[in-house]
């Protein structure tokens, strides 16, 4: 059930109504309906990964009841271990099998061993990433004292399974989330009108922008051969804000329909295209995932190398990385956009400022001085989207090594019309987070319009798959 499908349509104001003048008694009816509403959202998916997702919820739910009560320190250790372990591995089983078995058939052929093809049908339960990282963080946050285990299995439950956030995220953090489910929530018409304003901006974002530079995009990188470089270098940055209008319209979306349930999700993007820095894009693309890798990833790597000075900073940043694009998807050009980031980092980490401009949360006002710089991250950015977008490793070379060879200003370029697109979803931002500007009933209606014109071009949202 797409959010810009028609089921979708007629699934959520029954579920807002009901929220709202049926189930609006207490807390636990709320939430015990609220997870009936998710449990029902992920079913249509595929029935049979419910149980699977119930499951999960069960063992992070009693593994952090018996971590948070008990006061032996080896009981708290193994039951971390125990949940981690498990979760990772249904995580690896539905997710990466394929890749390890077509992996090790290629090497033992390299090799001289004749292996004949063998590959499991394997479906990838929807979402498994992102509620995976939800249980494991909240296990290593009562193991590490952050948080009280909650004993109310229906908060939990509802922290793992909200539906606006159960597919594609932003990673919840139970510190966040969980106190939002913990008391009754009561009907806010501000909140709600800003809600609509996300949910509409997010739907511009994914039917308007992301899904029409989708045709732009799948015909450069599938028949690259057929287009000269800058029709290539028009195709990389297309699909630098395709990628960016899906997943952040996405994002919107999904706070928006929890603004209108009364629930309030992290912000998941603050205008990465604007950094200034790799550093800075991390803080500011996919923050969620970013946060998430630097609290559990680097952090305790970079504490366990810290006798090795810069080095062991950046082997704990390059691992992070190649967990990162290991997590996006099983595939060796994943792995190598992970360690592509790994490596841009190593400027900064042996710079004079160190570690300190890597973790720096500071955002120093935008001034004009700062273009070069974004020109140059956007740059280096959207030389990793090759790796990203391309379906295997050796398509990524061939896509840049055919850019790069045949990359004339003389040659006709074709799409000359896509740089509409990223002024729109930029203008959209704007709008976004300057409400008061052009934020009237004309221009909504006429967002409206343009929503319902590009209608017909439904697609999945990317990072569904991931």
């Amino acid at each position: 059930m797409l959010f810009n499908s028609f089921e979708f349509l007629l699934f959520f104001p029954l579920v807002f109504i009901l929220h709202w003048f049926v189930f609006n008694n207490g807390k636990s009816s709320q939430n015990l309906f609220l997870i009936i509403a998710s449990y029902f959202f992920y079913s249509c998916w595929d029935w049979r990964f419910s149980f699977l997702l119930g499951f999960s919820t069960i063992l992070d739910y009693y593994s952090g009841l018996v971590i948070s009560n008990s006061n032996d320190l080896k009981t708290k250790r193994n039951w971390m271990r125990l949940s981690i372990f498990i979760n990772l591995g249904i995580l690896c089983y539905f997710k990466y099998t394929n890749f390890f078995i077509d992996s090790f058939i290629h090497l033992f052929n390299s090799i001289g061993f004749h292996c004949d093809p063998f590959t499991l049908n394997i479906i990838i339960p929807i979402g498994i990433s992102f509620y995976t990282f939800h249980g494991i963080s909240y296990v290593l946050d009562n193991y590490y004292g952050r948080i009280k285990a909650t004993t109310n299995l229906v908060e939990y439950s509802l922290f793992v399974s909200f539906f606006p956030l159960l597919v594609a995220g932003p990673i919840e953090r139970a510190t966040h989330l969980l106190p939002q489910l913990s008391r009754k929530r009561k009907f806010s018409y501000v909140q709600s009108i800003e809600g609509c304003r996300l949910i509409l901006w997010g739907m511009f974002k994914k039917v308007v922008i992301a899904d029409s530079l989708s045709p732009i995009v799948e015909d450069i990188f599938t028949n690259y051969q057929n287009h000269n470089g800058i029709t290539l270098i028009i195709g990389v940055i297309s699909f630098a804000f395709q990628v960016y209008g899906d997943f952040s319209g996405y994002t919107d979306i999904a706070r928006g329909i929890s603004k209108l349930l009364g629930i309030e999700l992290i912000l998941n993007f603050n205008f990465p295209y604007f950094s200034r820095s790799i550093p800075e894009f991390w803080s500011r693309w996919h923050i969620s995932l970013s946060s998430w890798l630097n609290d559990y990833v680097f952090t305790p790597l970079a504490l366990k190398f810290r006798h090795h000075e810069k080095y062991g900073i950046f082997i704990a940043i390059f691992i992070t990385f190649l967990i990162s694009g290991f997590w996006h998807g099983a595939g060796l050009h994943f792995i190598a956009w992970g360690g592509y980031y790994g490596l841009l980092y190593i400027p900064y980490i042996f710079s004079k400022k160190g570690i300190k401009s890597i973790v720096s949360k500071k955002s120093d006002p935008l001034k004009a001085s700062d273009l070069p710089k974004i020109i140059l991250t956007f740059s280096l950015v959207c030389l990793g989207y090759v790796f990203f977008r391309s379906p295997e490793l050796s398509h990524s070379f061939r896509f840049l090594d055919h850019l790069i060879s045949d990359c004339s200003l003389s040659q006709k370029v074709a799409y000359k019309s896509f740089l509409i697109y990223p002024l729109l979803i930029l203008l959209a931002d704007l709008i976004r987070f300057k409400s008061n500007f052009l934020d009237s009933i004309p221009v909504y209606i006429l967002i409206v319009l343009m929503i319902l014109h590009h209608s017909t071009n439904q697609s999945n949202f990317i990072y569904f798959k991931f």
